[in-house]
């Protein structure tokens, strides 16, 4: 007889957490002890291709992937594996990755909360298996929920924890000193490296700050990503970023195209693909191996929000308190930047042209949106998804954009991003083909991460008015 796991899903991981709940027996979320799983029927993308193939089988245990097809798979069966069998319709695809992944909310007006309670099970619900802060406001906080994911007492996707941002962005715990000398810098990232930290994200920092940051980082073979400027003020261009070694970028690439006499976004409204400045920055991302997170949409959601792509597929809002969703609704609706709103289209073209011109596998996905509680982030993932679609890109790049490429921007491809023998089992199941119509994968109908199976509708109950303070006594947490 199988045995299952007991799992006690615990309060403790920071403001808002008040609930408990303990399982037995063999169900969602569960992981039994010894047994395999075959995933049988439908088809499968496994994230090294651009095809959907049939699905030839899929053997799960230990929670990784043990055959993709082959006499593996009747073996299995022959064994008495449990057997979860798909439609005809329905598609496999490795699990998704947000590698600028904000737990961070301001509801209130008040400043940002990492929010640990409701969005591990938004990007859980959403097919998101492994996110990627890329700073956080409270490191404390973010390591709690990490370990508590780990250790079964959350649920919630797998967290590669990014601790504090390194430059003037850096709020919370501890405000960034700006006089804080390489030695420091050091022993700060020893320290988070010491804690969990997986990488680190640089923002607001100057240039010797950066050097050291980045040095310190890969001697402990930890990556730096960094949202930089274009050299104006102080900021760091990303081309100098890349000679010192920096391992991705956010948001733009710089170069000549973003002179040092103004700012960045400055001179990104007037960027375009036929700049030879462009095409010249381009080259330097492709020539040296620098991964790019466009993070598109986070900038549409201060602009008139495209309607092809921040339309509301799910009620999103019902995942607030009834006292926050009135909070909300009071700040409502927000002004269009028109800065922002430029930028999102010109990031539309300037993603199609990075891709044309070979970058397609440095490309990451990035949903980058500290909410104020009309978009979360777990949902995010679908709109950049199609938004690099309607900008030009393949169905099948653009989900490898979310799997393949992240895992290896990250230095995680030997067990995560593609849906291979001893990889971890990583695997969203979708209604519909993605390469048909990429909004299939708003439709998530089963998400197994390491092996354990969950169901995205019971997910989503759980999270269902538990986001936001539940009257003014709780304001201040928030």
């Amino acid at each position: 007889m199988t045995r299952c796991k007991r799992r006690k899903w615990a309060a403790g991981l920071g403001a808002g957490l008040g609930f408990l709940l303990l399982l037995s027996g063999c169900g969602e979320g569960d992981v039994p002890e010894g047994a395999s799983r075959v995933v049988q029927g439908g088809a499968l993308f496994d994230g090294t291709g651009d095809q959907v193939v049939p699905n030839p089988g899929i053997v799960l245990a230990d929670g990784r992937i043990q055959a993709v097809g082959g006499p593996a798979v009747e073996e299995a069966l022959a064994a008495g594996a449990r057997v979860t069998p798909l439609r005809d319709e329905e598609v496999v695809i490795p699990g998704l990755f947000d590698l600028h992944a904000h737990y961070a909310v301001d509801l209130l007006g008040q400043g940002r909360v990492d929010e640990t309670q409701v969005y591990p099970l938004l990007f859980l619900a959403n097919g998101v298996t492994s996110t990627f802060p890329a700073g956080e406001v409270n490191p404390t906080r973010m390591r709690e929920l990490r370990l508590g994911i780990e250790a079964g007492d959350a649920r919630g996707p797998r967290i590669f924890n990014s601790g504090p941002y390194f430059g003037t962005a850096r709020e919370g715990e501890s405000e960034w000193d700006p006089e804080i000398t390489a030695e420091e810098i050091q022993a700060e990232v020893d320290h988070w490296v010491e804690l969990g930290a997986h990488g680190f994200k640089a923002k607001g920092i100057t240039a010797p700050h950066l050097e050291a940051l980045i040095e310190r980082a890969h001697h402990h073979g930890r990556t730096v990503t960094g949202h930089l400027g274009s050299g104006f003020r102080g900021t760091v261009n990303p081309r100098d970023a890349i000679h010192m070694g920096i391992d991705r970028v956010e948001h733009f690439k710089g170069g000549d195209a973003m002179p040092p006499d103004r700012s960045a976004y400055a001179s990104l409204v007037e960027m375009h693909p036929e700049m030879p400045e462009f095409e010249a920055i381009s080259r330097l991302f492709i020539d040296e191996g620098v991964f790019y997170n466009a993070t598109i949409t986070a900038y549409g959601y201060f602009g008139e929000r495209d309607p092809e792509v921040f339309d509301y597929f799910h009620d999103e809002m019902r995942y607030l308190t009834p006292y926050a969703g009135e909070r909300v609704e009071e700040r409502l609706p927000r002004s269009v930047n028109e800065q922002f709103e430029r930028i999102y289209w010109v990031k539309r073209d300037l993603i199609r042209a990075f891709y044309e011109l070979g970058g397609g596998e440095l490309i990451t996905l990035g949903t980058d949106h500290p909410s104020w509680g009309e978009y979360f982030s777990g949902f995010s993932v679908h709109r950049e998804l199609h938004a690099f679609v309607l900008a030009g890109i393949p169905e099948a790049s653009a989900l490898r954009f979310a799997t393949m490429n992240a895992a290896r921007a990250l230095g995680v491809d030997d067990r995560l991003g593609t849906i291979e023998e001893g990889k971890l089992a990583d695997l969203v199941v979708l209604r519909g083909d993605p390469l048909e119509d990429i909004r299939n994968t708003r439709s998530p109908r089963l998400v197994v991460k390491e092996g354990t199976v969950y169901t995205p509708t019971a997910l989503l109950v759980r999270a269902d008015g538990r986001l936001g303070p539940r009257g003014p006594k709780e304001v201040e947490e928030w």
